[in-house]
């Protein structure tokens, strides 16, 4: 299965008064871990950067005037998540920027029935807490000290670690290294079994073995037990 853990940032809060993307982050998981494969660019929102805004982000309308616009980039950004699912949090407003872009461009919206959204599981799971990424990174024990502002690829990074140990990642790897403990634990109890500390006593008796010698005599020359018992003998 095929996944973009995605994130964006923006010139602010609705993109239906104006609002624009000005960065995109994207992170390539199959079946769950990352391949390497990622996806990052910087937008020209073409308008002005709101002071909140930049406080968030850091990334002011200077920095972004020489870098290329949505319409410019739309066909790598599509290619880059055509036929994968797309792990957001809070994808309401991520997804609402990005198919506010698409529509700009003539292009299709992606579905939601695609998306999967991180803060609706952290919410379903820890009900009542704080979900927010930080929080989360927290929670879960993932270092976000370079988190000192909001960054897409950044954020894309740590918001893949997180959704992994939402889906019990982290556990289920920890389950799987504990049964591959026990059967080694297994395999090591049947090469080199107990021994015990005091040997049980024999069950034949001296006259037992007599009768049998006795008997293997009396059976000839030719019989098969001699040849055991001459097996016996050398050890």
């Amino acid at each position: 299965m095929r996944e973009i853990v995605l994130d964006t940032e923006t010139t602010g809060l609705d993109p239906l008064r104006g609002d624009r993307l000005v960065e995109i982050g994207g992170i390539e998981l199959v079946n769950h871990f990352p391949t390497g494969r990622n996806y990052h660019v910087y937008i020209n929102p073409e308008r002005d950067m709101p002071e909140e805004a930049f406080r968030v982000h850091g990334l002011s309308a200077a920095f972004l005037s020489d870098k290329p616009v949505f319409a410019a980039v739309v066909e790598e950004f599509s290619s880059f998540v055509a036929g994968a699912r797309l792990v957001i949090h809070n994808a309401t407003f991520d997804m609402g920027f990005i198919n506010a872009e698409l529509k700009r461009t003539g292009r299709q919206p992606i579905g939601f029935d695609v998306v999967t959204d991180t803060l609706s599981m952290a919410r379903r799971r820890f009900p009542g807490g704080s979900n927010s990424l930080d929080a989360l990174c927290s929670r879960f024990g993932i270092d976000n000290s370079r988190r000192t502002k909001h960054g897409a690829l950044m954020d894309a990074e740590l918001l893949a670690e997180v959704y992994i140990e939402l889906i019990g990642g982290r556990q289920a790897s920890l389950g799987l290294a504990a049964r591959s403990s026990g059967m080694d634990r297994g395999a090591a109890s049947r090469q080199a079994p107990l021994v015990r500390p005091q040997p049980l006593a024999p069950r034949l008796t001296e006259e037992d073995l007599s009768r049998h010698e006795t008997f293997i005599d009396e059976l000839g020359d030719k019989a098969i037990w001699h040849a055991v018992r001459r097996a016996a003998e050398r050890g």
